[in-house]
């Protein structure tokens, strides 16, 4: 079985308008909302190909209970913890060029006992899983080092875990050398302290990281494709060319086909492959960790 953990879930509000005018008035085509946030789309997309899913995090009012239910309807088991505050609401604003706005709240307040709550709950699921998936900000109350004291807790149980995080908590992540990570360009940036002008400073950044004792580093580039450091191999692998319709969840659907090819110890070129090809078929469509399967097996 997998664990997700999403501290900071959010409501996704999926809006279309031809275009965005700042300063104007804007009349949208339709909107609908959906279950999200990093962890809840790695669950989503886990779920699609019938792999066995327990989800934790943070969940309160009106939302939380839109984003248990559309889990539970997936046949996720759902241990959330229960919070005072409300879950978030990310808007989404997708324009008739492709090109995807997101206004994204900073996540309700979560008290000490709260806190402590949760804690009790991953370490009961713990126990059921072979891999754990840490993915996405925290809300407010939450200690910066969170994902790294529960990299700890899964290296001492003998689970596998794979951080998706920015800024600080990839920082402070990285000190407990989580099996799998996977940044984008920016977040190794923002690692390095400066830009990071080609491929092959990309590359030498990542190797810190391997160095640092982290198992694997894959690198999302958008639509330039992945890279994949692991201390053995370096591998690259292209893009697969969409019309971009939505490219909202794409990295979390690199982390969650990363994940299933980790746990069926497949080999890393095919698992760059299946990754590259998930994530392509993901922006072509609307929902973000909805995968259409034909265009998938085409792709790949």
């Amino acid at each position: 079985m997998y664990l997700t953990v999403t501290l900071n879930p959010a409501v996704d509000r999926n809006c279309e308008t031809d275009s965005l005018r700042p300063g104007e008035v804007n009349r949208l085509m339709n909107s609908v909302s959906v279950a999200g946030g990093k962890g809840i789309n790695v669950t989503k997309i886990l779920r699609q190909f019938h792999m066995p899913v327990a989800a934790v995090g943070f969940l309160g009012g009106p939302g939380g209970r839109l984003i248990e239910e559309a889990m539970e309807k997936l046949g996720v088991g759902t241990y959330f913890t229960r919070i005072k505050g409300e879950t978030r609401t990310s808007v989404n604003v997708l324009t008739g060029d492709g090109r995807v706005t997101e206004i994204l709240e900073p996540g309700p307040m979560i008290s000490e006992k709260e806190l402590a709550a949760f804690r009790k709950q991953f370490s009961g699921c713990l126990e059921l899983c072979g891999m754990v998936v840490l993915s996405g900000s925290i809300p407010q109350g939450v200690p910066v080092d969170i994902y790294a004291r529960l990299i700890e807790e899964c290296h001492e149980a003998g689970r596998k875990v794979c951080l998706d995080a920015s800024g600080e908590l990839l920082r402070q992540g990285i000190l407990a050398k989580p099996d799998m990570v996977k940044p984008n360009r920016r977040e190794l940036e923002y690692l390095a302290g400066r830009q990071l002008t080609d491929l092959e400073e990309i590359k030498a950044q990542a190797r810190k990281l391997v160095a640092r004792g982290v198992g694997k580093v894959v690198v999302s580039l958008g639509a330039e494709g992945l890279l994949c450091l692991d201390g053995e191999r370096e591998l690259y692998q292209k893009a697969a060319r969409v019309r971009a319709v939505n490219t909202v969840g794409c990295g979390d659907t690199v982390v969650a086909s990363l994940c299933m090819s980790e746990l069926a110890g497949e080999e890393a070129d095919i698992a760059l492959r299946k990754a590259a090809a998930l994530a392509a078929a993901n922006a072509a469509t609307r929902e973000n960790g909805v995968i259409p399967m034909e265009l998938y097996l085409e792709l790949l």
